[in-house]
């Protein structure tokens, strides 16, 4: 009977703060005249991000859940944000943004699996954060020239990049296996 309690009082607590976020939500959007199906989504990847977390924290404990969670919150900031026109830029003009989002995310479920920074997931994430950045330069369009034309002439670089991240893994996955 306890049990159920618990997962009464955890369901009560769940259903609150989405009934809460969503009356945030479509308050800020009536006061700035901002259509509601727009916060509505924006506030869905919050929620979905929020659940993920509570999986993450609360039941399964994997930390697969805890970087869905921190991804979607991400998306779901920048949807809202966007949807208010604080941020003047749409998801379909910035969509390298979701790798950097991606790249943020390994950070905390690296933290959690391994309780400090490691190469398994700090490389990764800086990779997805480099190539999102790059690309949303082209896609922003910042640069008068392409991003075809980038890849003609600056091909040996991203060749070199390559190589100089195949000696760093290497390196470190050495060093790791040296200590005992």
């Amino acid at each position: 009977m306890n049990q159920l309690r618990r997962i009464a009082v955890h369901l009560v607590f769940a259903v609150g703060l989405v009934l809460m976020s969503l009356g945030i939500a479509f308050l800020l959007g009536t006061m700035t005249g901002i259509s509601r199906n727009t916060v509505l989504g924006s506030f869905l990847f919050i929620i979905i991000g929020a659940l993920c977390a509570a999986l993450a924290v609360k039941w399964n404990k994997q930390t697969i859940y805890l970087f869905f969670a921190s991804f979607f919150i991400l998306v779901g900031l920048f949807l809202f944000l966007s949807a208010l026109d604080i941020i003047h830029v749409t998801l379909i003009r910035s969509w390298p943004l979701l790798s950097v989002f991606a790249g943020l995310a390994l950070f905390p479920a690296g933290w959690r699996h391994y309780r400090a920074l490691r190469y398994h997931y700090l490389i990764p994430s800086l990779a997805f954060i480099v190539l999102g950045c790059a690309l949303l330069v082209f896609s922003l369009k910042m640069v008068s020239f392409s991003f075809k034309i980038f890849i003609i002439n600056w091909w040996p670089l991203l060749l070199a990049l390559a190589g100089i991240l195949l000696i760093f893994l290497s390196v470190s996955s050495k060093n790791r296996d040296d200590v005992p």
